[in-house]
């Protein structure tokens, strides 16, 4: 038994010190999938705790029907039955030692295992900040892929392998934390669906007083009193008694009687004084104005609003590829895709092995840590809310393979890797995204790079090592370009002119991830070593 309980802390000491390590678990898949192993060991303790529970109800029950059929049959005729002396003894037996052992036993604590293991365990399992990131992911999937509440609650999502569907507390944990963050959309629409489901009959702990309380304040913050009203009154006929409700009906109605009064009188002033023509509103006609980057980020990650026109698509071709007779390539050249013409962006397909995508992830995985971003006001890296992930920072002397790879983009683009950065490997997480930026530092971040010593990054090379079964693309807001992740493949571009000038165009991003698993590692190339490999242009079109 000791033994046992040895092996047991042995494992858990290994399990909590690979959990301590991690913290934002909501910011990588590949770390989330430890805490699934972390609950089936819990659950395994849980049914060794319910075994055990079992086992010393069953003794009690035992004792207790033998004690009952004794007890009918000596009460017919207690003095004939203590007559017998052996009944006597067997009395006072049970009664002064056979019932101590059955209070002990009672007594007895089989909580204490699972507890303390349960106990110990929970410091490391994912905090409030993780659940609430998980949540405002669901609902920033939500708005970028116009998808319905209701198709998110019963698991419909495109491209799912294991559906799960939502349950009213699950719905209603979405409207709440909506409501902390005074976005009162998403507090409507979630709180409706928990109503909804409630009305159809789902059993809940939570009942519908305290969801249409919440529903009928986040639709009054909207502005829409109407309908407020009509909730209210909902939740007064299922409790007359709500305070809060009978103070919002008395308001609500006092709002609704000064709002058609003001329409009124605003209605008889413009009868008075005629309607007037908007002259600007006449000039702005026949007028489009741009599309703000987020739609045109969001559009792109759904597939719309692609800037392609079949002329251009008809100059993009595939080809073989041996980097002008590089001797690596000379009788195996690689397959090269043209993605964009401007910026040129080229795919390379069958790049990487599996094999090697296998090596590079678990590589990676014990060091990833939340991704950060250059911060243009301290020049420090810091981590970002419009960055969702985890990354870690490979070199060759992790493993040889890096090199190898390293080598491989270097014979490839021709580009010197000396000055690179050192490989980054990213794996995303519940709605895993990254929104637009640049790769190279601006004018107005002139220390972007400046620890480095090696200049900007004249250019990017993004490996994608999982295909994604929906959502994920990497997007040019700019130019109205998306490109999708494909297992094996990378994609190459010039972030600065041969000039030295930044490309603008290739402000990028990576869309947040609808349903799968997100890995990418990536080179930063810089500028300094290049100089023989890409020469100088003062033209800063090239």
């Amino acid at each position: 038994m000791f033994g046992m309980r040895l092996q047991l802390c042995i494992f858990l000491s290994f399990l909590l010190k690979s959990l301590s390590a991690h913290n934002d678990f909501y910011t990588s898949i590949g770390h989330m999938t430890d805490l699934l192993f972390t609950e089936k060991d819990m659950v395994t303790s849980l049914k060794e705790y319910i075994r055990v529970e079992e086992s010393k109800l069953e003794q009690v029950k035992r004792w207790a029907d033998q004690l009952e059929s004794l007890s009918i049959t000596a009460i017919q005729d207690p003095e004939g039955f203590l007559g017998h002396p052996v009944n006597a003894f067997k009395l006072m037996k049970r009664l002064n030692t056979e019932w101590g052992m059955l209070e002990t036993l009672v007594l007895s604590d089989t909580t204490e295992a699972f507890i303390s293991n349960l106990t110990m365990q929970r410091k490391h399992f994912p905090t409030e900040d993780d659940q609430t990131g998980a949540a405002k992911a669901l609902l920033r999937l939500q708005d970028t892929y116009h998808l319905e509440t209701n198709t998110i609650a019963t698991g419909n999502l495109p491209g799912v392998t294991y559906k799960s569907p939502m349950t009213v507390e699950d719905c209603y944990e979405l409207g709440k934390i909506a409501y902390s963050d005074s976005d009162y959309y998403h507090t409507e629409l979630w709180m409706s669906q928990s109503l909804q489901q409630l009305d159809q009959g789902e059993e809940s702990t939570i009942d519908k007083v305290t969801v249409l309380d919440y529903l009928s304040y986040a639709i009054y913050q909207q502005g829409e009193l109407e309908r407020a009203l009509e909730i209210t009154k909902r939740l007064l006929s299922l409790d007359s008694e709500h305070q809060r409700a009978r103070g919002n009906l008395k308001y609500f109605e006092f709002q609704m009687l000064q709002q058609r009064s003001d329409e009124e009188e605003a209605a008889q002033k413009q009868r008075n004084e005629g309607t007037v023509g908007n002259k600007t509103e006449e000039k702005k006609k026949g007028f489009k104005e741009p599309i703000p980057e987020r739609k045109m980020y969001e559009k792109l990650c759904r597939g719309e609003g692609i800037q392609m026109t079949p002329r251009r698509q008809s100059r993009l071709f595939c080809r073989y590829y041996d980097n002008h007779r590089n001797p690596m390539y000379l009788l195996s050249p690689v397959k090269q895709e043209d993605e964009w013409d401007r910026p040129y962006i080229v795919r390379y397909h069958d790049i990487i092995s599996h094999s090697e995508i296998e090596k590079v992830k678990s590589l990676a995985k014990p060091r990833l840590r939340r991704a950060t971003v250059h911060d243009p006001l301290t020049g420090k890296l810091t981590t970002a809310l419009y960055r969702v992930s985890k990354s870690a920072w490979l070199t060759g002397y992790d493993d040889p393979l890096i090199d190898k790879i390293n080598q491989r983009i270097e014979d490839l683009t021709g580009l010197e890797m000396d000055t690179a950065e050192e490989m980054q490997v990213a794996n995303y997480g519940v709605g895993g995204q990254y929104e637009p930026h640049f790769d190279f530092g601006r004018k107005d971040e002139p220390d972007a790079f400046k620890e480095l010593g090696t200049g900007n990054r004249v250019a990017t090379w993004l490996f994608y090592m999982t295909d994604v079964a929906a959502g994920g693309a990497t997007v040019f807001p700019d130019v109205g370009a998306a490109v999708w992740p494909k297992k094996g493949t990378a994609v190459f571009w010039y972030n600065l002119f041969a000039s030295g000038e930044g490309d603008y165009s290739t402000r990028h991003a990576a869309c947040p991830v609808l349903v799968g698993n997100k890995w990418v590692s990536n080179k930063w190339i810089h500028e300094r070593g290049q100089e023989w490999r890409r020469p100088c242009d003062l033209d800063q079109s090239k």
